[in-house]
């Protein structure tokens, strides 16, 4: 297997790394908007929302990885394990009635921040989710749906 080739344009600054200020500060993603971390993975609360869904996670590697063909084992499975736990405590503090997972690749894949992420989504009978479009989310609503989540992980960790 070999790695895929860049689509990221020419000067392209990852917002994902910013978060943790690899590139310049982040104008959208907060430190308070994370709800898990460990060396390999961070899980936070999306900037975008779609309008029935809303406090819907990233979760990204630490290290730039742009894709999923780019993107180690090791990793994988670490936002898999990142991606259950956030399922669960969305199901716990939310009331959802189901859980989805969303990733794209490539620019056909309709790809549009280069570097790998997996999107988990609360889901409620007839959300629309598929059928509706993200806009940008308030840093303070942010920050509820950010408490509770991360409230409920630690206490999970805490047993």
């Amino acid at each position: 297997m070999t790695a895929s080739i860049s689509h990221k344009p020419e000067g392209y600054v990852c917002p994902f790394c910013c978060v943790w200020g690899i590139e310049r500060p982040n104008q959208g993603t907060k430190e308070r908007d994370i709800i898990y971390q460990n060396e390999k993975v961070t899980a936070f609360i999306a900037s975008k929302w779609w309008p029935n869904n809303k406090g819907h996670v990233l979760v990204v590697p630490n290290q730039h990885f742009e894709n999923i063909f780019d993107l180690p084992a090791d990793y994988a499975g670490e936002i898999h394990r990142a991606a259950q736990l956030t399922a669960f405590a969305m199901k716990s503090t939310y009331g959802c009635e189901g859980i989805s997972t969303r990733q794209h690749n490539e620019p056909a894949g309709n790809q549009d921040v280069w570097h790998y992420h997996l999107h988990v989504y609360p889901r409620y009978v007839n959300d629309q989710l598929y059928l509706s479009k993200g806009s940008p989310s308030d840093p303070d609503e942010r920050a509820f749906y950010a408490d509770k989540l991360r409230s409920w992980i630690k206490n999970v960790f805490a047993s």
